[in-house]
């Protein structure tokens, strides 16, 4: 398998791709030994609320937001009655904050109707919500409920393609693709080491190879990365 992984001239079966995958999270929770969500939350609507409120911004802004937010409006019900205008000032620093607000006040409202105010355990229902997608909706059913589910952020699917454990952009059929090769009870922990590996090294404006543990894991290494 070395041979393959290192310069990429055979086609890696499943079992191989399976077997980088193990040894990718056991060089990663090395480095990251902490790995995990971090966002700052209190209860489930609030990792709800501060998950929608990290699309396009970091979770540092968000947790520097919410609890400003959730003193103001503390529960279900206070959200699905608050004044937008109120709501997206209080937002306004996380970005898209319009839309983010009219998403949050809808989503706190479907909650109430729906589901007695509660969150929902599953991913269909999760995903019917306002700006709840599947990334979303796995990071809350991962972090509340333990679900095991793939979580496509843009580290994720920038590394995921790096690592060739996929061809795929598009997010639902990456998520199919690490399933087929993430160990059944890796999910969460996998991608939280591929996040926190995407911000710390592997970044999008380009990996720092030469200080990456698992770069006899990544085909082409440093020739197609530096």
């Amino acid at each position: 398998m070395k041979a393959l992984v290192a310069n990429g001239r055979k086609r890696e079966g499943l079992r191989a791709r399976r077997e980088r995958v193990r040894g990718i999270i056991l060089g990663l929770s090395r480095l990251y030994p902490n790995a995990g969500c971090a966002l700052i939350y209190h209860s489930p609507l609030q990792l709800l609320v501060a998950v929608i409120l990290s699309a396009q911004c970091t979770d540092v802004r968000v947790n520097q937001v919410t609890p400003f937010l959730f003193a103001r409006f503390p529960d279900v019900e206070a959200l699905a009655a608050a004044e937008l205008a109120e709501l997206e000032e209080l937002i306004k620093s996380t970005g898209f904050f319009r839309h983010k607000a009219r998403n949050i006040k809808t989503c706190c409202r479907q909650l109430r109707e729906r589901h007695g105010g509660r969150l929902p355990v599953t991913l269909e229902e999760m995903v019917a919500l306002a700006g709840v997608g599947r990334k979303t909706a796995n990071v809350v059913l991962g972090e509340i409920k333990g679900l095991q589910g793939i979580v496509v952020d843009t580290h994720v699917k920038r590394l995921s393609r790096r690592l060739r454990l996929t061809r795929s952009s598009e997010p639902v059929r990456i998520e199919r693709d690490l399933e087929a090769v993430v160990p059944e009870m890796a999910g969460n922990l996998f991608s939280h080491l591929l996040i926190y590996h995407g911000r710390q090294i592997c970044s999008a404006r380009g990996p720092r190879c030469r200080e990456c543990p698992i770069l006899k894991l990544c085909p082409g290494g440093l020739s197609e990365h530096s």
